[in-house]
């Protein structure tokens, strides 16, 4: 059986030091791997979004450019791997191409800062949630959000699923003991809906007395 490979994201010393010779400190926040390659694209809370590439004899990113004005705080990669869309913690969202290294759009809209991104698998759609509570679909083509809804908590994450109608969907049968407890509970509905038949007290305890005629 072969053995796994096993890759490391580097540590602040394989990555370049700045202008000033100073080592720049690595603080990745959201990573994900490139679809169809071993490759993988991290975002840091310094506003960096890198590429490294395994295969490469070299550890440090082969790509390294910095977004927006706030720590970056989520990721989300599109199914042909070549651009990333990235979220700060100030609300600013944008579409990346990692070919050029450069930001192809920015996606408008988003108050509060960015928790969870979602590409579509197969259309130019991303979903983003954040702290100010609205679940946003925006298209990559445009800037402004094509929908979005209020969810009342500040969301964390989100995922997108292949359901079409959730309402339509078949009911899984459930285990023997949940069956039971399904039972008990239409029983006790069914005694609670029944109706309650008022007795005068003054008749408890009395006789009916038989009259011959």
């Amino acid at each position: 059986m072969p053995r796994p490979r096993v890759f490391v994201i580097p540590r602040g010393s394989q990555v370049r030091n700045d202008w000033l010779d100073l080592r720049v400190p690595v603080w990745d926040r959201d990573l994900r791997f490139l679809p169809g390659s071993e490759k993988i694209v991290t975002c840091t809370a310094h506003r960096q979004v890198r590429l490294y590439d395994p295969s490469s004899p070299q550890r440090r990113p082969v790509l390294e450019m910095t977004f927006g004005e706030g720590p970056l705080t989520a990721l989300g990669v599109g199914a042909g791997g070549s651009s990333v869309v990235v979220g700060s913690a100030r609300g600013e969202v944008a579409v990346i191409d990692l070919r050029q290294g450069r930001v192809l759009r920015a996606l408008r809209g988003c108050a509060g800062a960015v928790r969870g991104l979602q590409l579509h698998p197969s259309l130019p759609l991303v979903a983003s949630c954040g702290l100010d509570r609205f679940l946003r679909v925006h298209h990559l083509g445009q800037g402004r959000p094509r929908s979005k809804v209020y969810l009342k908590s500040r969301l964390t994450e989100l995922l997108l699923s292949t359901h079409q109608d959730w309402e339509q969907a078949e009911e899984l049968p459930l285990p023997p003991a949940e069956e039971e407890e399904k039972e008990g509970e239409g029983q006790d509905a069914l005694w609670d809906a029944m109706e309650t038949v008022p007795t005068s007290p003054g008749n408890l305890g009395k006789k009916k007395k038989i009259l011959g005629v």
